[in-house]
């Protein structure tokens, strides 16, 4: 069913009825009114500081493993770990009260960090910090997404908008502490392994923990009457909090570089249906199959140009632009690995950019800028192999392109999904289609650690070995 604007929160666009100033001043006012704002300020800092290590670990993907070895191996330890901490930690994680999850995910990333960064030249036990800093990006995912639960809608936009960020900040941050400050990488590292901690500031001391403490004392899981015979399974959220939380706010918290966080929020968070203590294996298998036929319905129109967009991005960012090289003289940079965090930092400024714009500019066709993104790609292997592009500024503005097409088919696939499947579909197709961008990325890893080999190989029998000097 489709929504107007107005209906559906999202601003409307410039020059439509309705898009006076005033109209946007008392939008933005009715979005926040009743916020508080240590609330906000907290949900923020978790989700910059929880996404943060990420992004900084791609950013360095260069500097880590060096020339030799794929930036795609890079990217399978720090997407893979918390991909599996995310299907695993959701049967027990509930047992374990948010304060100590906050400290032993503050240690996990700062230990990871540390690792990375003093490990001289053993490649397995940089990949070892790598994984378990990706461990603790994934629990705190769950983890936070879950404590919205007890401070409402505002806290969750404020999460999303916080994983936003992450992206630029990090590859800034990145760049400016490795380029412009001329800091080692291991000082830079180390520099970040400290920004861990700021998490702990945000919970213990900015987050008023009076909500959490009014319900420290129930359980995560409830039975109802046994002469039911059924067990409720309860989770974070209920119904009537589920349908409170307003279209618009969900779809401005899609602002995270890293998959599934409003699908975690209306799926991992919310009631499950009750079932039997002892389900048949016909009755598993058969809701097995229901499942399978309600996701094959939504494969087409949006887990595959999700899919796509990934694949071709991340196979892009790992795969291609550690070899889109030029003569220094020719560049704004004094060594060949300047070239790699920068193309990041443009990428991610692109898709920060994209993911906010949702409120004012909405995409219903999610296949055209999907196959725009694999066209890029196109593009950027013929540059890599031919060198036919003659400036590296153009690189730039096609790196940035590439961000813009990849945020624009994230933030609008779920907002599709949000205006368009009937209200009690809703829940499992956010769930369902947040498999696709992690499916992209683990392929794309795969697909880059070939690739980009082979890119290198034949600049070499080209004469261009600037790939082999980083």
């Amino acid at each position: 069913m489709s929504r107007s604007p107005s209906s559906s929160g999202l601003l409307p666009l410039p020059g439509s009825p309705g898009s006076s100033w005033a109209m946007y001043k008392a939008r933005f006012k009715a979005l926040f009114n009743g916020a508080d704002t240590s609330v906000l300020v907290a949900f923020w800092i978790f989700g910059l500081i929880n996404n943060l290590s990420y992004v900084v670990i791609l950013s360095a993907a260069l500097d880590l493993v060096g020339p030799d070895i794929p930036k795609a191996v890079v990217l399978l330890a720090d997407v893979m770990p918390s991909f599996a901490t995310k299907l695993v930690a959701p049967y027990f994680i509930h047992k374990v009260p948010y304060s100590v999850r906050v400290l032993v995910m503050t240690g996990l990333s700062t230990g990871g960090m540390f690792l990375i960064a003093l490990t001289p030249s053993s490649i397995p036990i940089k990949l070892f910090g790598v994984a378990i800093s990706s461990v603790s990006s994934g629990a705190g995912e769950l983890s936070f997404l879950g404590l919205t639960h007890y401070y409402g809608h505002f806290s969750l936009a404020a999460w999303g908008s916080g994983t936003g960020g992450a992206g630029l900040v990090g590859a800034g941050l990145y760049v400016f502490l490795t380029g412009t400050l001329g800091l080692t990488v291991k000082k830079s590292l180390l520099t970040c392994a400290f920004l861990p901690f700021i998490m702990l500031i945000s919970f213990f001391l900015i987050l008023p923990l009076g909500p959490l403490h009014r319900a420290s004392s129930m359980k995560e899981y409830t039975s109802v009457n046994s002469s039911d015979n059924l067990t409720l399974v309860r989770e974070d959220l209920n119904d009537e909090e589920i349908a409170e939380l307003p279209v618009d706010s969900a779809s401005q918290s899609l602002l995270a570089p890293g998959p599934s966080t409003v699908s975690e929020a209306y799926t991992s968070h919310s009631p499950r249906r009750s079932v039997s203590p002892t389900p048949s294996f016909h009755k598993k298998q058969s809701k097995l199959i229901q499942n399978l036929k309600r996701a094959r319905l939504l494969f087409f129109p949006y887990m595959l140009p999700l899919l796509l967009v990934y694949i071709a991005e991340y196979t892009i960012n790992q795969g291609v632009s550690p070899t889109l090289l030029f003569p220094l003289q020719s560049s704004p940079f004094n060594e060949f690995r300047s070239f790699y965090p920068f193309y990041n930092l443009l990428y991610q400024l692109g898709v920060f950019v994209a993911r906010s714009s949702s409120p004012f500019i909405r995409l219903h066709n999610l296949y055209l800028p999907s196959f725009l993104q694999v066209g890029n790609l196109a593009l950027l292997i013929t540059q890599s192999l031919y060198w036919w592009i003659p400036s590296v500024y153009i690189i730039f503005a096609i790196i940035f392109w590439e961000g813009l097409l990849g945020g624009a088919v994230y933030v609008n696939t779920f907002a599709e999904i949000m205006e368009n499947v009937p209200e009690e579909e809703r829940e499992f197709s956010l769930g369902a289609t947040s498999v696709s961008d992690s499916g992209g990325i683990c392929i794309a890893g795969f697909i880059g650690m070939s690739l980009e080999v082979a890119l290198c190989n034949k600049q070499v029998r080209n004469g261009r070995s600037w790939c082999k000097t980083l």
